[in-house]
């Protein structure tokens, strides 16, 4: 399948907050339940001691993305381990609800965070869950670059391939949310609404998720991004696909020799 770089509603800033909340709680509820990023968590946690820091800056942390499960495995190995979530639009409830939910570990950003350019006080390890199809190739690599600029180690992962079976997954999203939805948490009177009674968000899930499929960059386009940065020969690369748990996952790791 080609990469279409089509839209997805949560990216526009006119898009209504509560709406965009609920999308990503969602999201943040299923990769959590399901543990969807169970097989890459000793990946991950190889990458963070290889790299030294005891630090992640979660970048474009949605809801919470899938790391409230990974936590516990890199917590195993990485006792000291503190996780900071950010985003463009930070869902602040979402983000309590994780620091209530992870302990002492979490900590949050209220502000925005532009993952293209991070503030140089978010110092750490760089993880994007699920997010980096948001970005076109260009600001993708933009991401990249200002990771080897600042020597910071980063980690990308998505939960889906540009594939036929992921894009029929996704369109048939609306299923899943109509199921879950009364076990998300905290509980929200217009989550039930605007799933049940005006079913904006199953149809919202479903174009965005269906998109973020045909936008997901494959390893070859992230191993060609990767030639392409200024300074890359002074990191460590791994670019590959993970199928150790419950679904492939599609990921780069950088770490600075």
């Amino acid at each position: 399948m080609p990469r279409l770089h089509l839209f997805e509603f949560e990216d526009f800033a006119w898009f209504p907050t509560q709406i965009r909340n609920y999308g990503t709680d969602f999201l943040q509820f299923v990769s959590n339940k399901f543990n969807l990023y169970k097989g890459i968590a000793p990946v991950l946690a190889q990458a963070v001691k290889q790299s030294g820091k005891t630090q992640i800056i979660d970048l474009a942390s949605g809801g919470g993305g899938g790391l409230l499960t990974v936590a516990k495995t890199l917590k195993e190995e990485i006792p000291e381990l503190k996780i900071t979530l950010t985003d463009y639009y930070p869902n602040i409830s979402a983000f309590e609800a994780a620091v209530e939910q992870g302990g002492e570990m979490y900590a949050y950003e209220p502000n925005s965070v532009n993952a293209l350019d991070v503030p140089a006080k978010l110092d750490g390890f760089r993880t994007q869950f699920l997010s980096f199809h948001h970005f076109r190739p260009q600001q993708a690599q933009q991401i990249l670059q200002n990771a080897v600029d600042r020597k910071a180690p980063i980690a990308i992962f998505e939960a889906q391939d540009r594939i036929p079976t992921d894009f029929l997954k996704n369109l048939l999203s609306p299923v899943t949310v109509l199921l879950v939805t009364p076990f998300i948490r905290p509980f929200k009177l217009g989550r039930i609404i605007f799933t049940y009674l005006i079913p904006i968000v199953p149809l919202f899930v479903m174009w965005d998720g269906v998109v973020s499929v045909l936008r997901t960059y494959r390893v070859k386009e992230m191993q060609a991004m990767v030639e392409k940065l200024e300074g890359a020969e002074g990191y460590q690369w791994d670019i590959d696909k993970n199928k150790d748990g419950p679904t492939l996952i599609l990921y780069l790791i950088g770490i600075p020799e």
